[in-house]
C-alpha cells in the first residue's frame, strides 16, 4: 500500500528524492503549476508517499527551498573560503557573479520562486532570512560587515539582472565594482595587513 511505513527502510533516499524533483518542477513551471501528482511522477514514487513525508504541499514547497538554500550557501562557502588573501576573495565574489557553477539558469529561476513565494510563507521567509545571515557571514571570513553586505547584494543581484539582459556579464566591470566597494571600506586596514590589496 503506498505511503506505509513498510515502503521506507527499503528505499532511503526517497525524501531526498521527493525534494530534488519538488525543486524540478518548480524550475519548469513554477510554485504556482507545482502539484502533488507532478513531483510524484518526476521523482517516481507512489503520490501517497508525499503525504508521509510532507504535511501538505507548503511543507514540501518550504523543505525544498531550504534544500536549495542549503546547497546554494554551501557551494558560497566554499567558493569564498578558498581565499587565501583579500585579492583572492575579491576574485571569489567576481566567481560568485560571473562563473558557471553560481547561479547557474535554473538556481537562478529557483531564486526568483523562493523569494516570491517567502512574501507568503512565513517558513520560507525564514530560510531566505538566514541564507542572507550564511552569506554574509561566508565574506565575513575576509570583510568587514558593510562591505560583506554590499557584496552579497551583488551576488544575488547582478546575475538576476544578467537573466534578463541579452548581453553577457562583463567580467572586468564585475572585478572593478567588487574591488571598489572594498576598497572604500572605512576598516579594510585589518585586511590590507593580510596582503590582499
Amino acid at each position: 500500500m503506498s505511503g506505509t511505513r513498510r515502503e521506507i527502510p527499503n528505499d532511503p533516499g526517497r525524501k531526498e528524492r521527493i525534494l530534488e524533483a519538488a525543486l524540478e518542477v518548480i524550475a519548469e513551471g513554477g510554485v504556482h503549476k507545482t502539484t502533488h501528482r507532478k513531483i510524484a511522477a518526476r521523482a517516481e514514487v507512489p503520490l501517497g508517499s508525499l503525504t508521509y513525508y510532507f504535511d501538505g504541499m507548503e511543507d514540501l514547497l518550504a523543505q525544498a527551498f531550504a534544500r536549495l538554500a542549503d546547497t546554494m550557501s554551501l557551494l558560497y562557502r566554499q567558493t569564498v573560503q578558498a581565499a587565501g588573501s583579500t585579492a583572492e576573495a575579491e576574485e571569489a565574489v567576481v566567481e560568485l557573479i560571473c562563473g558557471p557553477a553560481y547561479a547557474t539558469t535554473r538556481d537562478l529561476t529557483l531564486i526568483f520562486e523562493m523569494y516570491a513565494y517567502a512574501n507568503h510563507n512565513p517558513a520560507v521567509s525564514a530560510t531566505t532570512r538566514t541564507w542572507l545571515e550564511r552569506s554574509r557571514d561566508s565574506l565575513g571570513l575576509h570583510f568587514p560587515t558593510g562591505v560583506c553586505r554590499a557584496l552579497d547584494a551583488l551576488i544575488e543581484g547582478w546575475p538576476m539582472h544578467g537573466a534578463f539582459d541579452e548581453a553577457p556579464l562583463d567580467r572586468n566591470l564585475v572585478a572593478g565594482t567588487v574591488h571598489a566597494i572594498v576598497a572604500a571600506a572605512p576598516d579594510l586596514a585589518r585586511d590590507r595587513a593580510g596582503g590582499g590589496t
